[in-house]
């Protein structure tokens, strides 16, 4: 059975100690692939070194994470445009979007960084990973200019409800992504993809190493772990695990061009 982990910061700090051992349990739980979403230039060094060390298993995106965005944003923005201008290095742009859970300071500064990073995506012909929490609003509006162009990316981690899924649902070249969150007892993830999303606009995602699923809630997260979810998936969508497994990897695979 084929298995995509299209999001996972297996690159931070909290794998330092056995990151080998990870990589070792994701091969053997069938992951054949694991995508990687920067977060911003502090992040760069480690995301490029172990996906250097594991290549071809682990592939880099660049992007500028709407929770690091404040007033120092055009120097970031500087530095992912000069990574982009690399040929190949790159699968992807992200992780961007806007984040206003925490704070609504830097609004104005995430909306500019996201949309320029949409931007740099068309021009270099990258799909883009969105981070979207509590701005659902804010990025639809900012994404709706692109509905007819050849955008294409996913939703990562998407917790929305049925309008929100139906509004998303508009943007045909993209995917929602599905981690963790979907097994938890209180989530209402599993009725609004059952009411309007169809499988075949799934990918798969860790998130790593937040958002561990049931039976490892609260524990570090890792890419093995996606097994779990898949599950509750296939649950959903009354199917069997290796069909979610096609699908979604297929998904992937189409998505990013490899």
């Amino acid at each position: 059975m084929r298995l995509i982990d299209t999001h996972s910061h297996l690159f931070l700090e909290e794998f330092a100690d056995d990151l080998e051992q990870v990589m070792d349990r994701a091969k053997s739980a069938g992951i054949e692939r694991i995508y990687m979403p920067n977060i911003d230039s502090t992040t760069l060094g480690s995301l490029l070194s172990v996906c250097d060390k594991y290549k071809g298993y682990c592939f880099p995106m660049v992007g500028l994470h709407p929770t690091s965005v404040n007033n120092g944003y055009r120097k970031e923005l500087q530095i992912v445009k000069e990574e982009l201008t690399v040929p190949g290095k790159y699968v992807a742009v992200g992780e961007i979007g806007m984040d206003l859970y925490w704070d609504k300071t830097f609004l104005k500064e995430q909306q500019i960084v996201f949309d320029q990073q949409v931007c740099w995506a068309l021009e270099y012909n990258l799909p883009i990973v969105i981070h979207c929490r509590d701005a659902f609003n804010e990025i639809y509006e900012l994404l709706s200019p692109y509905k007819e162009t050849s955008l294409r990316g996913i939703f990562h981690s998407f917790t929305g409800t049925v309008d929100e899924a139906l509004r998303f649902m508009e943007f045909s070249n993209f995917f929602f992504g599905i981690n963790g969150v979907v097994t938890f007892k209180k989530s209402t993830l599993p009725e609004v993809l059952k009411d309007v999303v169809p499988l075949n606009r799934l990918v798969m995602e860790t998130d790593s190493p937040y958002l561990a699923p049931v039976p490892n809630r609260g524990k570090r997260n890792e890419s093995a772990f996606m097994i779990d979810t898949m599950q509750k998936v296939a649950e959903i969508y009354q199917t069997e695990l290796e069909e979610v497994g096609e699908i979604t990897s297929n998904n992937a695979l189409n998505l990013f061009g490899l």
